[in-house]
């Protein structure tokens, strides 16, 4: 059996274990799931849903982030790791999403990756949420993880990681591998796992 046919069995397993796997951030809009992603860098999603909880309550649309001076806005998400950097970087975003875009995110990889504070891996997150986009593969902690563990990747990069998944992952499932790798790390093999009652230890190479 070749590295793709393995791949594909170890995705066809995870399926069965997650059904209906999704993104753990809470958002309504585009533009929530923007600001959802930027304030989930090097920060929980458990922590993220509980500051937007009453931050979307606050802002409702665009215009709302683009009216509020900088330290209020700031004062608002101050509960998220590097606030201050994060609350700049979303509202430059926004400026120009307001200013070249028409207030609505650009689906393309190139266009996303120009905003402040999207990289890849926020783009990626993106385009597969919003625009059903499978452009590349968002790589996180539990994915670098659990790829290296099942042999998918041997790289530390998480740029070198997705290029190797997307060589093995079918292009279909690029958008879900991600959630179901990070469902499989939460519910059955977290960091430091000793794999005694991991379903799929059967892939651990």
């Amino acid at each position: 059996m070749d590295k793709k046919e393995r791949t594909q069995i170890l995705i066809s397993e995870l399926k069965k274990l997650f059904p209906k796997t999704k993104i753990a951030l809470n958002y309504t809009t585009p533009i929530e799931l923007f600001v959802a992603v930027v304030l989930s860098a090097q920060t929980t999603d458990k922590q993220v849903n509980v500051v937007t909880a009453d931050l979307f309550k606050k802002y409702r649309t665009l215009i709302d982030y683009l009216r509020v001076p900088l330290p209020e806005f700031e004062k608002d998400i101050k509960r998220i790791g590097l606030y201050r950097g994060k609350a700049k970087n979303i509202k430059s975003a926004l400026e120009i999403v307001s200013k070249q875009y028409g207030g609505k995110l650009p689906d393309s990889m190139e266009e996303l990756v120009k905003l402040p504070g999207v990289g890849r891996k926020t783009a990626n997150v993106l385009l597969f949420n919003i625009y059903e986009k499978n452009e590349g593969i968002a790589v996180d902690t539990h994915v670098k993880r659990l790829s290296n563990l099942f042999g998918l990747s041997q790289q530390a990069n998480p740029n070198k990681i997705e290029q190797d998944l997307m060589e093995v992952v079918p292009k279909k499932d690029w958008g879900a591998v991600t959630y179901l790798l990070i469902d499989y790390g939460r519910k059955y093999c977290p960091a430091r796992c000793k794999h005694q009652n991991c379903p799929l230890r059967s892939f651990i190479l």
